[in-house]
């Protein structure tokens, strides 16, 4: 194997022209990945890349850089919209796996299970992708094609994720469900985020299920169907209509009924524990 430490994006997206590495910044899907083989794929550690670090507003939106740990988004100042992110940050794995865990990594290994998916789709989140061509931009639906697989052309790394600085008097939540709190697959996830006018009616809902399909995927028409309908309405919503989009599997873990009646009333659940933050 080959192990490279670049110190710039330039060094690294340069290097990527030469060798198709593995790109790793916490490591904590890829060791684990490995078991007792050894190593034998080319390895780029892009921990060393600073540039790649922070939370920071520009431009009308909000830069997470790709080495952005799930503690750091625990830590920050952030306005209520992302409290749905924090809430899922502190779910992911223990303290040691957050504290080294990254928001871009958690994206970049595509598990239908990740747990900052959801989130991020009520963000509207979209992905920074970076070569030696330049830097182009994906909506995160659009980014992750499947179980384990993402659009990164050869070349390519993600270098942050972007979120519109819209939905700013939103608040957002998460909900995730497994054998246990922490350490744990979850079995299904929901994350939602709710914005409303003066008069307290909702004017911009957006909805997210994990774990029940390939991808974590949004319910617009439960999203369509809420709009214009007063705060204190969102958790009666007629959801179960909504969920015919899902395909939940059976495995191990649960089967795929027990995934759809859990989605339905944690999608249900969720939405008004939003909609009481928001009174």
């Amino acid at each position: 194997m080959r192990y490279f430490l670049p110190d710039t994006v330039a060094e690294a997206t340069a290097g990527l022209t030469e060798t198709s590495y593995r790109i790793i910044a916490g490591g904590t899907d890829f060791y684990p990945g490995q078991a007792e083989r050894p190593v034998r794929d080319d390895v780029m550690d892009i921990s060393a890349l600073k540039e790649l670090r922070g939370i920071n507003s520009e431009a009308g939106q909000t830069r997470i850089g790709a080495l952005v740990t799930w503690s750091d988004i625990v830590n920050a100042d952030l306005p209520g919209k992302y409290r749905g992110l924090q809430l899922a940050a502190r779910e992911v794995g223990a303290l040691q796996i957050q504290n080294a865990a990254t928001v871009v990594g958690n994206i970049c290994n595509a598990s239908p299970a990740a747990d900052g998916v959801p989130p991020l789709l009520t963000l509207n989140a979209n992905v920074e992708i970076s070569s030696t061509q330049g830097k182009r931009h994906l909506p995160l639906d659009q980014f992750i094609l499947g179980n384990r697989r993402t659009a990164l052309g050869a070349g390519e790394m993600v270098t942050a994720i972007i979120i519109p600085d819209d939905a700013s008097s939103a608040n957002s939540h998460f909900l995730k469900l497994g054998s246990r709190q922490y350490l744990v697959i979850s079995f299904v996830m929901v994350a939602t985020l709710l914005e409303t006018n003066k008069d307290n009616i909702i004017s911009q809902v957006r909805v997210s299920v994990g774990a029940c399909s390939e991808v974590a995927c949004r319910l617009p028409g439960l999203e369509a169907d809420l709009i214009g309908q007063p705060l204190n309405q969102a958790g009666l919503a007629p959801v179960e209509d909504h969920l015919k989009s899902l395909a939940p599997i059976s495995d191990i873990r649960a089967t795929a009924d027990y995934r759809r009646t859990a989605a339905l009333e944690y999608v249900r659940r969720s939405l008004a524990v939003c909609a009481e933050g928001m009174a």
